[in-house]
This record gives C-alpha cells, sequence and structure tokens, in this order.
C-alpha cells in the first residue's frame, strides 16, 4: 500500500533536471604491462559542466604528459612504470571524481597491478608408481594475471589427448592406470602476459611386479579448503589408489543435493562446479570405495563462496525546505555482510549535531537542514569480495517554493475495515503548482518506522483508506508535493474503525504512602487497539469523581498523589477509542495507616446498581456489629450450658467461689478456667470449646 512519486530536482530556472550527476561506467580492476600503455574507464552523465579528477591511494594524481584525462574522463599513463625517479610505482588503487555545481560524487576503487611471474615456490617431484598404479605431480606459482600451467614429457608438450592424463588449473597434473610408456622427464610450463617459466624436472619411473595384489583404498590427494567469488569456477581434487581401483563419489556434509546443473568429473573424481552460487559454499565429502563392499576411505574440503555487494535498497535524491530533515536509506546484501560508510561530496561522512547513522550506517538522518547539507550523499558497501557504491543529492529549498501545508483534514470511519479521509481543497494557484498528495497513516502506539503511505491524485480532495482492521483507532496526517519537494504536514487527525469498544484493561492498585496510590495496567496485545486510558477516583463517601486524567495508549502507570491521609478512595480505570469507553471495574483503596498487606482493598463491576457506596460502607459496618454481638451471645451461653442425659438443669449444682471486694477469690488462689469448668452429676455429657483467653473448659463424667 506503499506509493511515490518521481518528480525530478528543479533547477534555479524552474526548470527540471533531466539527470542527475552518475557514472556511465566506473574504472575497473586491471593489471598493467610494465611500459605498455594503461587506460582506466571513468564515463559520467549529469548536468554540465563536469569535471573529471583522479585520485591514487585517496591522493589527487598529478597530470603530465606521461599520465592525463581524456576529454571522456578516461585516464590514460603511457608506458606503465613499476618504479620511478623519485616517486612510488604506478600501481595502486585508482578512482575518479565527478563534479558539477550540485556537488561531487565518487567512483569505486579500483585495484592496478603490474603483470608478473616470480619463480615456482613449488616444484614436481620424482616418484616411483607401480605399474597399474596412480601418479600425480604438482607445481605452484604466484602470477599476476593467474599463470597458464601447462605440462611437458621429456621436454615436449605433453599429449593430453590420453584420457588418462587429467591437468587441473591449480597445477596438477594426474595419471591413472600408470603403464610402461608414461615413465620420463615431467615439468611444469608457466605464461602469462608478463613472462614464462619452467619448473625443475621430476622423474617418473614406472616399476613392475604383481599389479594383481590387494590393496585397499586410499586418497593420495583430497580437496582442499577453498574461498572464490560467485560465477567463478570451482574445482575440487580427489584422487584415489588402491587394488582393484576405487570408485570416488561426492557428497555433501549437511546432506543436501549437489545438484547436477555446472557440475562436471574431471578424470576418474575431481569434481569441477562451473559458475558458482552462494548455495554452492559448503563442506564437500569425497569418498573411495572399494568396489562391491563398503570399505571406504574419505577426505572433506570446506567451499566458501563469496558475493560482493548488492544493494537492495537505493538512497532517494530529495528536495526539502531549510529548517527540516532529511533521510536516506541504503540496504546492502553480500556474502560476507558488507560494510556500509556514507560520503558527502566525496568526504566520509562522520555522526555529528544533525548527522545520525542508525541501523548498522544503513539509515542517514539529516536535521535543521541548510544550504551548507545541499550536497551529493553516496553510500558506499564494502566487503572482502569487491565494493559497490549508490548516491542521491539533498537539494535544500526555501519555504517560498514548497505549496502550503493541506488544511482542512477530517476523517471518519466507514466500516469496520476503512476510513474516509476529506481535506480542503485549496485555491487554483496552488493547484497547478501541486502533483499530488500522499496520504501518511499509522495505528495508534505503533513507531513511526511502521507507517503506510497512500498517494493521492491532485485533482481529489477526499480518499478512502481500506484493508484496516476493525475497532483500531489511527494517526493520519497529508502532505502536498509539488517539483520542489513536500509541504509541511497538515494537522494530525485521529479516527477509530467500526467494530466496538476496546476490551476493558486488567488492573491493581499499589498504596506508596499514606497519601498516593499508583495505579497499574496490562497494555492492549495489540496496538491501536485503544486510543488512549481514562482514570478517575474520588473520596468515600462522596459521589463526584475527580476529572479523568487521559493517559496515551503507550503508558501503563500511574500514580495518584496529595490524597487525604487515612481515606478510603474509589478508583476508575477504562481505555476508550473513537467508539466508546471499555467496561470497567471500580477499586476500593484505604490509606489507613496499615502494612501494605492489611490495606483495604474491594472490587465492584461498573455495571452494578448504582447504589450509595456510602450507604455499602455503612451497611458492611452494621453487618459486622450484629455478627460480633451474636457470636459473643453464643459463647457466653455455652459456657453456661451443659446437656445432661438425666435431670434438669435446676437440679445442677453450680460451684461457688467467695471472692473479695477486688474480685480475687477469699482463699488467696487463682483458679484457672474460672467460669468455664462445671462439675457435672454422673452420666453428664460435657461440651468442650475454646475460651476467649486460650483456656479449654473440660469436665468429666
Amino acid at each position: 500500500m506503499c506509493l511515490f512519486f518521481i518528480f525530478c530536482l528543479p533547477t534555479p530556472t524552474g526548470g527540471c533536471l533531466a539527470s542527475e550527476l552518475s557514472f556511465l561506467l566506473e574504472p575497473s580492476d586491471v593489471i598493467a604491462v610494465r611500459d605498455h600503455a594503461l587506460m582506466l574507464d571513468c564515463q559520467v552523465q549529469g548536468e554540465k559542466p563536469i569535471m573529471v579528477t583522479w585520485r591514487k591511494n585517496g591522493i589527487p594524481l598529478p597530470t603530465s604528459p606521461r599520465v592525463r584525462v581524456l576529454e571522456n574522463g578516461t585516464l590514460l599513463i603511457q608506458k606503465f612504470q613499476k618504479r620511478r625517479e623519485g616517486s612510488d610505482a604506478d600501481m595502486g588503487e585508482y578512482d575518479c571524481a565527478a563534479q558539477n555545481r550540485y556537488g561531487l560524487l565518487v567512483s569505486r576503487k579500483a585495484k592496478v597491478l603490474l603483470a608478473s611471474l616470480p619463480k615456482f615456490h613449488t616444484h614436481p617431484t620424482s616418484m616411483s608408481v607401480d605399474e597399474g598404479g596412480v601418479a600425480r605431480f604438482q607445481c605452484q606459482i604466484n602470477g599476476v594475471p593467474e599463470a597458464k600451467i601447462t605440462w611437458e614429457k621429456d621436454r615436449v608438450p605433453l599429449n593430453i589427448s590420453d584420457s588418462r592424463y587429467t591437468l587441473l588449473p591449480m597445477g596438477i597434473l594426474q595419471v591413472t592406470g600408470v603403464k610402461q610408456v608414461d615413465a620420463g622427464v615431467f615439468r611444469c610450463v608457466a605464461n602469462n602476459i608478463a613472462n614464462t617459466r619452467y619448473s625443475h624436472e621430476a622423474n617418473l619411473n614406472v616399476t613392475g611386479g604383481a599389479p594383481r595384489i590387494y590393496k585397499e583404498p586410499a586418497i593420495l590427494s583430497g580437496p582442499q579448503n577453498l574461498t572464490i567469488t560467485v560465477h567463478q569456477t570451482a574445482i575440487l581434487e580427489c584422487i584415489a589408489t588402491g587394488n582393484p581401483s576405487p570408485i570416488v563419489s561426492w557428497s555433501r556434509l549437511d546432506g543436501r543435493s549437489i545438484g547436477v546443473e555446472g557440475i562436471q568429473v574431471l578424470g576418474t573424481g575431481n569434481l569441477m562446479i562451473s559458475d558458482v552460487s552462494l548455495q554452492h559454499s559448503g563442506v564437500y565429502v569425497c569418498a573411495a570405495n572399494r568396489p562391491g563392499t563398503r570399505m571406504r576411505r574419505t577426505a572433506l574440503g570446506r567451499l566458501v563462496v563469496q558475493a560482493p555487494p548488492e544493494f537492495l535498497q537505493w538512497p532517494q535524491s530529495v528536495s526539502k525546505p531549510a529548517g527540516g530533515s532529511a533521510v536516506f536509506t541504503c540496504v546492502a546484501q553480500g556474502v560476507p555482510d558488507p560494510h556500509l560508510i556514507w560520503l558527502k561530496n566525496g568526504k566520509v561522512l562522520m555522526p555529528g549535531q544533525n548527522v545520525k547513522l542508525t541501523n548498522n550506517n544503513s539509515t542517514l538522518a539529516l536535521t535543521r537542514i541548510g544550504a551548507e547539507d545541499e550536497a551529493i550523499y553516496q553510500c558506499i558497501a564494502e566487503n572482502s569480495a569487491g565494493t559497490n557504491q549508490a548516491s542521491a543529492r539533498l537539494a535544500v529549498s526555501q519555504a517560498k517554493d514548497l505549496p502550503a501545508a493541506p488544511r482542512g483534514l477530517l476523517a471518519r470511519p466507514a466500516s469496520t475495515g476503512s476510513l474516509h479521509v476529506a481535506w480542503s481543497s485549496p485555491s487554483a494557484a496552488v493547484t497547478d503548482s501541486i502533483i499530488g498528495y500522499v496520504l501518511h497513516i499509522r495505528r495508534i502506539g505503533e513507531p513511526d518506522s511502521m507507517e503506510l503511505q497512500e498517494a493521492i491524485s491532485k485533482d481529489a480532495f477526499q480518499h478512502d483508506v481500506t484493508n484496516l482492521e476493525a475497532a483500531t483507532t489511527y494517526s493520519l496526517y497529508l502532505k502536498a508535493y509539488s517539483s520542489a519537494g513536500a509541504s509541511q504536514q497538515s494537522d494530525i487527525v485521529v479516527a477509530t474503525t467500526h467494530g466496538g469498544v476496546p476490551a476493558p484493561p486488567t488492573y491493581f492498585t499499589k498504596v506508596l504512602n499514606s497519601s498516593a496510590v499508583q495505579v497499574l495496567w496490562e497494555l492492549p496485545s495489540k496496538a491501536g487497539k485503544a486510543q488512549g486510558f481514562r482514570l478517575s477516583y474520588r473520596k468515600v463517601p462522596h459521589s463526584a469523581y475527580q476529572e479523568p486524567v487521559e493517559l496515551p495508549p503507550h503508558v501503563n502507570a500511574h500514580t495518584i498523589s496529595d490524597l487525604e491521609p487515612g481515606a478510603v478512595y474509589e478508583i476508575k480505570l477504562v481505555a476508550y477509542n473513537g467508539n466508546g469507553e471499555s467496561d470497567c471495574s471500580k477499586r476500593l483503596v484505604s490509606l489507613a495507616e496499615q502494612s501494605t498487606s492489611e490495606q483495604i482493598t474491594g472490587e465492584r463491576q461498573c455495571r452494578d446498581a448504582e447504589a450509595s457506596l456510602g450507604s455499602i460502607v455503612i451497611g458492611i459496618h452494621i453487618g459486622t456489629a450484629c455478627i460480633i454481638f451474636c457470636v459473643l451471645f453464643l459463647m457466653f451461653g455455652y459456657r453456661r450450658s451443659l446437656f445432661c442425659s438425666k435431670g434438669t438443669q435446676d437440679s445442677w449444682p453450680v460451684p461457688r467461689i467467695h471472692t473479695g471486694h477486688n474480685g480475687i477469690p477469699k482463699d488467696g488462689v487463682n483458679h484457672p478456667g474460672m467460669d468455664t469448668e462445671v462439675v457435672c452429676p454422673t452420666h453428664c455429657q460435657v461440651i468442650v470449646e475454646q475460651h476467649p483467653s486460650g483456656f479449654a473448659g473440660t469436665g468429666t463424667g
């Protein structure tokens, strides 16, 4: 549902810039030959005049009769040199910079290397092999560019038409099913644009013997760890020996299929993968099996495929008013993950007071922009596989060049899934300069990054926003666009789709001290389901609530202070949206001086009969007094009651203890359980109960 306008950035004369400054052709990595000419491309398009300059290793490259820039921006170096008197060699990293009156743009860096072919650092070694066995020779040389390696036998180019001979590009020669005719002297021949070199010679001796003697399978040379870039060719070596000849097979350690497209077997078991992709990364297992048995040997090698950075999202050129803000977004992918840096007119941009870099440098935000911020901004993505760049221009316009903010924006619910939006029509003079509107929609409580945008025609002054959620509150504002950029936003309006009121919030209270109570509640599980909360309270037995406290949808706690110590308060909390208020529950909170665990709280539903809460409290007190009176009455009766199987109460002897005027027995003895112990005649049944003082009444029959 997110649409964008494509509009050009204005020129000072009021025209439209047909094409911004950009590269048609950037310099690429190249290998130069000493004393030969070298050309590096740099073709640019944009508003002229455009000046192209070159840098080497980040330092401006001085021009001379030997080094000059052609009219089309190409750099020409005549007679490329390895070393020059009083300066470094011509090798290094080169980039070109294109500049016009809007800013400066820097190309990718191109590595320039000098072609070379040093001596071999690994030479083939002589070996003796049984007839029918396997021979393997290897040589290694570091050439720039990579040397092409061929083989000679007895100083004659090797006949590679024989299928028993396998040549691998990394300087490996495999000979399977060795015969007496294979005996001889072998050597490597390395060749590139710089030179041709020959390795040391190695002898292959072929011995006789009994070739039918059983030998367990063994891997003579297995796959090596290899790191390459996408679209290159990977060759994993695997050559095995044994009698009978083992069968070589390949698999992946993770169990995934190797596939068939671009897969080829070289010789008796080497695996070649053409045009590798990221999916080919993994650990490969070479297995040498003895035919007809489970006897096998394995070797492992890891293939790592890298990919240079590619942009998933490019920064877009914008025109913003002075004092406003601008945001550029640059998202790149690659293997390994690319590192992002930003340039402003070719210079590295560092975070500052009005420059913020977030999301691993993928987002550049400029605030309080002014004329000095008008420039070309570049996002440079780099990893070990390569670099890439994308650019955008910021044009800073004055407020008089931009349309006025839309006025009279209104929004109302149209259904459970849509809102109807309308705004005032501007004057004809203003309408002519407007190319369209953009409506910004966001659910209440969601971050700005979740905002949706809808483009609206310049001739429309009302719009239906569809595919919304029921009973959900949204905030909306509108911007008008002209060729100079966007207007200031309109006033923000809030509207709720049909579908009902929010669910009542679950909350509880906590007494902080004698004059403060904290109320805490759970937020809705989904943003937009509540536009906010209203918290009310009143002192009991007063009937009027204080003015409700309006709280935003992201707040879930509020402290009520300056309350009367020792008083009882009733608290009510509701959630609301454009369709009304939720149900609620009311809580009683006592601020009497007592521990939190002893505080008096009560809860009742708001939908109960609206009887006076004061009457309820009084009724509770009266009921409590009645219960206490009844308990005392029963306890007094039980103390004097004795149920006997025979006789009547009049015939029971009642012990008498004479006391003085102060209630102390005359014998001076304190009688425990006094007035709770009864001596009964024979066959009496005694009821024993706990005295309030803690003594137990007892009796015997």
